[in-house]
């Protein structure tokens, strides 16, 4: 077989999605690593020095059956209306796996597979732009309905694609998402000395409440400033770090307005993009982790907090219940005083805070980026034949 993969996420600095299709493809290409299967990993990028750093960074320098593959276009819509289908049309390709919108022509002989990630544009369709709105909304039916299979990452997601779609669910599989490996390794350098170069990098307090993710307004982050502000009249020495890009598109305008109206300027630190090696260092400073997202897919910043020990505090909502069981402590995304209840316990609770660590390091042992890239492998055989 030849499989495609769309790779233009990757080197992107995005947060989940760019995760997803970065750890599938390196765990697919080991598990995978015959001449059996040849894999085409499809990016836009033309920089000699970045696609070089593509193939070590999915270490599969060498490999005979891997081959990144430019394909320059001027944007996303002529990727998906010339650029893609040009290629597929002149290369046999049994299967293509890309993400949400699939290219406008497609030979027969090729299988489409398109990953969901989640379906947030339907259920709170006000809190993106009228543009990608109007597109999406033309883009999605007509990708699912044309796709010879979806993935999703959670029985929760799969659910939504059915309820909002009405795709039969023959036609979807669950992958579930991950861990990455930076997360479970053990560092070999001195752990406290690690500790304080990461403070000093990224200007981090000594005591503080970690948010990680995009800043878009489902992401919930106003309502999380409102709870933190309570929070500082019972632990006036707490700080509030949230990790993730205020210049980006869909960044909630609402955020800049609640430091300003509870005077948190000097309480709440945006450190900016970390560096993926320095990310898992980062968590395990924090003192609780808090998730307070209106909707999610899944929720792989849940499993990360579980593997640094961080206890987690995130939103009541059914696909980070699927995530975190009983491994995590839930509150009302809507309720504020909830969440700043759940805050203060998780602070200050010791016990509480040694149940969840522990029920932590259990809970990620279900999730894992390797047994999912042998569900992927699987999918690719049964769809590509």
């Amino acid at each position: 077989m030849i499989i495609a993969i769309d790779i233009r996420l990757l080197g992107k600095k995005r947060t989940g999605d760019e995760a997803v299709f970065f750890h599938l493809t390196k765990e697919l290409l080991k598990k995978d690593a015959f001449d059996v299967t040849s894999y085409r990993l499809l990016t836009d990028e033309t920089d000699t020095t970045k696609i070089a750093t593509l193939y070590a960074r999915l270490e599969c320098i060498g490999q005979k059956n891997v081959t990144i593959l430019s394909l320059p276009t001027p944007n996303r819509f002529t990727w998906n209306a010339f650029t893609l289908p040009k290629y597929l049309f002149h290369n046999k390709v049994d299967v293509f796996h890309t993400q949400y919108i699939l290219p406008y022509f497609v030979p027969k002989r090729t299988k489409i597979v398109t990953h969901i990630h989640d379906v947030s544009f339907c259920v709170y369709p006000k809190l993106i732009g009228f543009v990608d709105r109007f597109f999406l909304s033309i883009l999605i039916p007509r990708s699912l309905r044309k796709a010879t299979h979806i993935i999703t990452p959670s029985q929760f997601t799969k659910d939504e694609v059915i309820k909002y779609y009405g795709i039969e669910p023959e036609k979807i599989t669950i992958i579930p998402n991950g861990i990455g490996a930076e997360f479970l390794e053990k560092s070999s350098d001195s752990l406290q000395e690690r500790n304080e170069t990461l403070r000093e990098k990224y200007h981090l307090p000594s005591t503080f409440i970690l948010s990680v993710g995009t800043l878009q307004p489902r992401k919930n982050i106003p309502f999380l400033l409102d709870a933190f502000t309570h929070l500082k009249k019972r632990l006036p020495e707490i700080k509030l770090v949230i990790v993730g890009n205020r210049n980006a598109h869909h960044t909630d305008m609402h955020i800049a307005e609640k430091i300003i109206e509870h005077t948190l300027e000097e309480d709440v630190i945006f450190p900016g993009f970390i560096e993926t090696e320095d990310l898992p260092g980062v968590v395990r400073l924090a003192t609780v982790f808090v998730f307070p997202s209106l909707y999610e897919g899944f929720g792989i910043p849940l499993l990360e907090a579980m593997s640094q020990s961080v206890p987690v505090a995130s939103s009541d909502i059914p696909s980070l219940r699927e995530v975190g069981g009983d491994a995590a402590r839930y509150f009302d995304p809507k309720d504020v005083a909830s969440c700043e209840e759940i805050l203060y316990t998780l602070c200050t609770d010791n016990v509480e805070r040694l149940r969840l660590k522990q029920a932590g390091n259990e809970r990620i042992k279900r999730f894992s980026w390797e047994e999912s890239a042998l569900l992927l492998i699987r999918l690719y055989q049964k769809i590509g034949v």
